[in-house]
């Protein structure tokens, strides 16, 4: 059986993050959250009490706080906001695609005895759209649909490791984003930046990574026979 090392730690699963890891990256996040604001301020909420720039999460703090007067208002609210970010993440993903090695990346990973997963912050439709037949190359896709809390919170790494029945100290985070470091530490796995987002290896190295591939299918370099 095949088998990776990182600092003479076994791996034997491997999550990836989904946007800008596994396929083009083309959502808007800067007209997604602006418009998410402007419903926001629709609804009297300030811009300084949300202290984030992630969308989910100023969706989430918004909610919060209309729920304290009208939990009425708050579930109308939310299920708003989702529609509009549903709406764009669809709309990206009717115009997105994998990249090319994407599907040959995780037959080898297969065929090596390596578990997969993917974990990503984007809707399950969204990826269907993209990825159709993603559960039959992929053991365990987790979208934020169905976890409370998205990643960066170690919550939504753990539920697709108890899926696979895997150790977080034997498996490696893969994504583009910081965040996907900053989630990999959160729950105790090696974790790795691929450049294919819009994010240097500096950022990478900065938020903590172990190391860092021009791209997801160069860990298939580091498997060994």
């Amino acid at each position: 059986m095949a088998a990776l090392k990182i600092k003479d730690i076994i791996i034997n699963t491997i999550i990836f993050d989904f946007d800008g890891t596994l396929a083009k990256l083309n959502i808007d996040f800067k007209q997604m959250r602006d418009t998410v604001l402007k419903l926001i301020s629709s609804y009297g909420i300030e811009r300084n009490y949300l202290q984030t720039d992630f969308v989910l999460e100023m969706i989430n703090t918004s909610r919060e706080i209309l729920s304290k007067s009208s939990p009425q208002k708050a579930e109308i609210f939310t299920n708003k906001a989702i529609k509009i970010i549903e709406a764009m993440e669809i709309e990206a993903a009717i115009h997105g695609e994998l990249f090319s090695q994407t599907k040959e990346l995780f037959t080898r990973l297969k065929l090596s005895g390596i578990s997969t997963g993917v974990i990503t912050r984007n809707c399950e439709k969204a990826i269907k759209i993209v990825f159709p037949d993603i559960s039959s190359y992929c053991e365990a896709v987790v979208c934020r649909d169905t976890v409370k809390n998205v990643k960066p919170h170690p919550e939504h790494l753990n539920k697709t490791l108890q899926m696979l029945n895997s150790l977080a100290e034997n498996t490696l985070m893969i994504g583009d984003h910081p965040l996907d470091i900053q989630t990999g530490r959160n729950a105790g796995t090696c974790t790795a930046g691929v450049l294919t987002g819009h994010f240097s290896k500096s950022d990478f190295l900065n938020a903590g990574a172990d190391f860092v591939l021009p791209q997801a299918v160069d860990i298939l370099d580091l498997v060994t026979l």
